[in-house]
């Protein structure tokens, strides 16, 4: 029959849920440490547990030999033999040492070193408990609040819930009942060595594979999970079957398997997308609610992708404070820039912008411009003019600064310049097809206005039908009859302009009837 001590024993190894063997060897341990301190010996004691009258021997075991070197652990042959007629050489001698006269102290080091042989026989089994319990989904209770951090029951021991760990809008009031993932389980920290979370995203993906069948039995795969606590969640599905939805599976019935998550999670949100191999697609389901215009690869190596939105879906897009951007780019495992388009617009319009200044204009050289005097040649190669595009672009008080350019000078420049850009519309014209329907008369009037506007002139307002040709006739009429001298082509076309000015002025104030 089993000891009264021995019974105490087993009790204790239930109630900590270690082996009784544990406690016992710590026990033994015990002794044999108060022993050596009391008698103050360098000898090898060991102790002997009995079970059955629960007393503890302690035993000093020496080497049996024939010539002592180590006396505290070794005994001559003779020595032995008057102890043991069979000892021999080589063979090890216990020789009973007394416990009774131990005192308080002696018990006290017993004490101390029974309690730490069985705290860390405790510590070995719930590592060995948990250690393959990691990621899974545990009931626990909370029992109180140390600090920072929650301190939670599992059962047979306490877990530790730190505050990062939790949701900074959650809290938790004692004997409240919650569901948490075992996240670590640490073999030497001082107190709860089992750390749990409510703020992985791990806690998601368990809490859909225990609500949704499909994802349990394979049919449906969480590709990928990407969170932040008590705010959204976006979590990528993919089907194997392609009968099967994976996102109405993951929503259920009118929302009710999705909710009893969002239950859980006290409210957090939670994007369901479907995953697709494609980055492209893959972006543009992993930014909604937005609705995405198109996405474009930078980087295929530094996995870089461009996003462009309507302008009214930017905002949607972004997120409350970056947020949905930031949860697709963790989701996808790509840097994701947005832009408008009408942020894309004018980046495009830049580059046109930049290329076509860096890409030189075709420039004529002033040699081929046709119509012009040596002299006014080289007063404008003086001047540093070289080209017809840059002549053209002149005024004509700019060309009376220049040295050796008179009034005839600038007469010549004008009909060459006007001559030498009208022939190049001309050309181009002549390489398109007319419109249908266009007259000739059509196409000299545009003609001459293509080349008043290369010449940088202001296109002529229209006469009245009649007017401006009895008007020059009139002027001719007299300068031969010696009344007036007939101005220059160029003054004429200034006096028919004044002619269609002043006549076109009644009409706008309404002073004249048609």
């Amino acid at each position: 029959m089993a000891s009264a001590l021995y019974q105490q024993i087993e009790q204790l190894s239930r109630d900590k849920g270690i082996d009784p063997q544990v406690v016992v060897s710590a026990i033994e341990d015990a002794m044999s440490a108060a022993t050596r301190k009391f008698y103050k010996t360098h000898e090898d004691l060991q102790a002997e547990f009995d079970k059955n009258t629960g007393e503890v021997k302690v035993y000093a075991v020496r080497l049996v030999v024939e010539e002592v070197a180590n006396e505290p652990r070794e005994i001559s042959l003779e020595e032995a033999r008057k102890m043991d007629p069979n000892a021999a050489v080589g063979m090890d001698l216990r020789i009973p040492k007394p416990t009774e006269g131990l005192g308080r102290i002696a018990a006290q080091t017993a004490k101390q070193i029974i309690f730490q042989k069985v705290r860390e026989a405790e510590r070995d089994t719930i590592y060995d408990e948990y250690i393959g319990r990691k990621g899974e989904v545990v009931n626990v209770i909370v029992k109180r609040v140390e600090g920072p951090d929650t301190i939670v029951d599992l059962g047979r021991v306490e877990a530790r819930l730190p505050r990062r760990e939790q949701s900074r809008l959650e809290s938790f009031a004692p004997n409240e009942r919650i569901r948490v993932v075992v996240k670590d389980v640490d073999k030497v920290v001082k107190g709860p060595q089992v750390l749990v979370s409510r703020a992985d995203s791990l806690l998601v993906q368990r809490l859909f594979e225990s609500e949704v069948p499909e994802i349990y039995d394979g049919t449906v795969v969480i590709k990928a999970v990407a969170r932040e606590p008590g705010e959204r969640t976006k979590i990528a599905v993919y089907s194997r079957d392609k009968d099967v939805d994976c996102v109405g599976a993951c929503v259920g019935m009118k929302g009710m398997r999705v909710q009893s998550i969002i239950r859980e999670l006290r409210g957090e949100k939670i994007d369901i997308i479907e995953f697709s191999e494609d980055p492209v697609q893959f972006a543009a389901n992993a930014l909604s609610p937005a609705k995405i215009s198109r996405v474009a690869i930078l980087d295929s190596e530094q996995r870089q992708l461009e996003v462009v939105v309507d302008d009214t879906q930017l905002s949607l897009a972004i997120g409350k404070k970056g947020q949905n951007v930031r949860l697709a780019a963790k989701l996808l495992g790509w840097k994701i820039d947005i832009k408008s388009e009408e942020e894309k617009r004018r980046e495009v319009e830049e580059q046109m912008a930049a290329l076509m200044t860096d890409t030189p204009a075709a420039e004529t050289p002033l040699a081929e411009l046709a119509g012009l005097d040596d002299g006014v040649r080289q007063a404008l190669a003086n001047a540093g003019v070289g080209t017809v595009e840059q002549l053209g672009g002149m005024t004509p008080e700019q060309l009376q600064e220049i040295p050796g350019i008179g009034p005839d000078g600038i007469e010549q420049i004008f009909v060459a310049v006007n001559q030498f850009f009208g022939a190049t519309v001309d050309g181009a014209e002549a390489a398109a097809p007319p419109p249908a329907g266009a007259e000739t008369g059509d196409a000299a009037t545009l003609e001459q206005r293509g080349s008043s506007e290369e010449l940088g002139e202001a296109p002529m307002a229209a006469a009245p039908e009649g007017e401006l040709e009895r008007t020059m006739q009139d002027l001719d009429a007299e300068a031969e009859r010696g009344v007036v001298d007939a101005p220059p082509a160029d003054e004429r076309h200034d006096v028919a302009e004044a002619v269609n000015k002043a006549l076109d002025e009644p009409k706008k104030e309404g002073r004249r009837t048609l």
